[in-house]
C-alpha cells in the first residue's frame, strides 16, 4: 500500500484557504512556522493543521486499496477589537463553506475535521 504524503494533504488544505482569503476582501492567513507580525493587521486568520490516527481501510492490492488519516484543522479568526463578533461570523461562514463535505485532490473534508483517502 502506498503511504499518504501528509505534506500533500496539508498543502491541499492550506492552498484552498489561502486562495479563498486572497480576495474580496483579502484577509491575511498565517500558517505554522510562518513569520507574522500581528500588530500590523487588524484582521487575519491563523491556520493550524495536525494529523492523528491513521488506518488501512482495505487490504486490497495497490490499485484498489484505501488509506485513511484523521486530521484536525484549527482556524483562529482575529478581527479588530471592540466591533463585536459579526466580522468573525462572516469570515467563519466563508471558511466553513470551503471545507463542508467537499473532496479536493482526494482530501475529503467536513466541518471540524478532514480525512484523506488515497487509492494506494
Amino acid at each position: 500500500m502506498a503511504a499518504i504524503d501528509l505534506n500533500t494533504v496539508r498543502s491541499t488544505i492550506e492552498a484552498r484557504l489561502a486562495t479563498e482569503l486572497a480576495s474580496s476582501p483579502a484577509i491575511p492567513v498565517v500558517f505554522n512556522n510562518m513569520t507574522f507580525d500581528s500588530t500590523t493587521e487588524d484582521t487575519f486568520v491563523q491556520c493550524l493543521t495536525s494529523f492523528g490516527a491513521n488506518q488501512y481501510l482495505t487490504q486490497g492490492d495497490t490499485s484498489n486499496a484505501f488509506n485513511n488519516v484523521v486530521g484536525l484543522i484549527v482556524l483562529n479568526i482575529f478581527t479588530e477589537e471592540g466591533i463585536g463578533a459579526g466580522s468573525n461570523y462572516t469570515i467563519g461562514k466563508r471558511i466553513r463553506d470551503l471545507y463542508n463535505r467537499v473532496t479536493v485532490s482526494n482530501v475529503f473534508m467536513r466541518i471540524f475535521d478532514g480525512n484523506y483517502r488515497k487509492n494506494a
